[in-house]
């Protein structure tokens, strides 16, 4: 029986946030905008994450205004933001008023899926978040920051993802920040969580250390329902698995994504020449890098951490 394998594309925000420290502009997303918005993605990310600063820190633009834009421009594609639970999305924890209110404005200005998560995992960060996405009817997406030590076990996790449930959660996300989650041990994860879970189950994971595409088909394997990727030309190193790599693997199977790869290339084209304005955000990183099983650094501060310490001389 057929079973879709849903993709959420990254291009319009943690690809960028990986790979270019979050610098790239909203009117080099626009041309590309109809195109993404045919292809039939389960979702876009398009907001949220470090984009917000940037936005305001770095690129003088208004934040809000790109959401609005970005809706305008993309009507039949679910809009989707990294939310950072009671941090929102700044540095520190707001009143639940204020996150409250955050959302409100988030699902007025376009915003459809609310990827939540807190740094910690601590499950009382997520709860007026999760309140008050479901206040608005929107789609409340809980994230459980994936890493490795001996009290994250698989047993574990399940019980996170049945506790994100419980609050009302309408999906899960396993969040793979630093591409530390190893293929068998992804499939194990997945298939416990389908068994324990009633809702969908995404599967983010950073290419940073060489794993990425080996996961995301293990985890598909054993029925993850959506998994996020980036187009080719904005992927790997700190960032993710390339679209293109993953529509065709699955192509002829009971996991194929209905997706064109002539139609991805024309993507994959436009952001290989977008890529090119921000080569002075590139970091070091031309492959695979292993150090980060041990260190554990996600991919999206990678690029920012090395333009911050240029910044400063370092």
């Amino acid at each position: 029986m057929a079973n879709p394998l849903g993709i959420t594309e990254l291009a319009l925000r943690d690809a960028h946030q990986s790979l270019l420290a979050t610098r790239m502009r909203i009117d080099d997303m626009l041309p590309i905008a109809e195109k993404l918005d045919s292809m039939g993605f389960w979702s876009l990310e398009t907001w949220g994450g470090a984009t917000f600063d940037a936005c305001i820190r770095y690129l003088g633009e208004d934040p809000w205004q790109r959401l609005r834009t970005l809706k305008r421009a993309i009507p039949n594609t679910r809009h989707q933001m990294l939310f950072r639970a009671q941090n929102i999305l700044g540095y520190r924890h707001y009143a639940d008023d204020v996150v409250t209110k955050f959302v409100e404005r988030c699902a007025v200005n376009g915003m459809d899926v609310f990827r939540i998560f807190d740094a910690m995992n601590d499950l009382r960060n997520f709860r007026t978040a999760v309140q008050a996405v479901r206040e608005v009817d929107r789609h409340a997406q809980g994230a459980m920051s994936y890493t490795v030590s001996p009290v994250h076990t698989t047993d574990m996790w399940v019980d996170m993802g049945r506790q994100l449930e419980d609050m009302g959660c309408h999906s899960l996300c396993i969040k793979d920040m630093a591409g530390l989650l190893s293929p068998f041990v992804a499939e194990e994860l997945v298939g416990k969580l389908k068994e324990a879970c009633d809702i969908p189950i995404a599967l983010h994971c950073h290419a940073t250390t060489g794993m990425s595409s080996s996961t995301l088909v293990k985890a598909a394997e054993a029925g993850v329902d959506m998994i996020d990727t980036a187009t080719s030309s904005m992927s790997q190193t700190y960032g993710h698995s390339p679209t293109e790599s993953l529509v065709a693997i699955f192509q002829g199977t009971e996991r194929d994504t209905g997706m064109k790869l002539t139609d991805l290339e024309e993507i994959a084209a436009y952001f290989r020449e977008v890529r090119k304005k921000y080569a002075k955000f590139e970091g070091g990183l031309k492959g695979i890098d292993s150090r980060i099983l041990v260190a554990q650094v996600p991919g999206g501060m990678l690029t920012n951490m090395e333009s911050q310490l240029r910044e400063q001389g370092a």
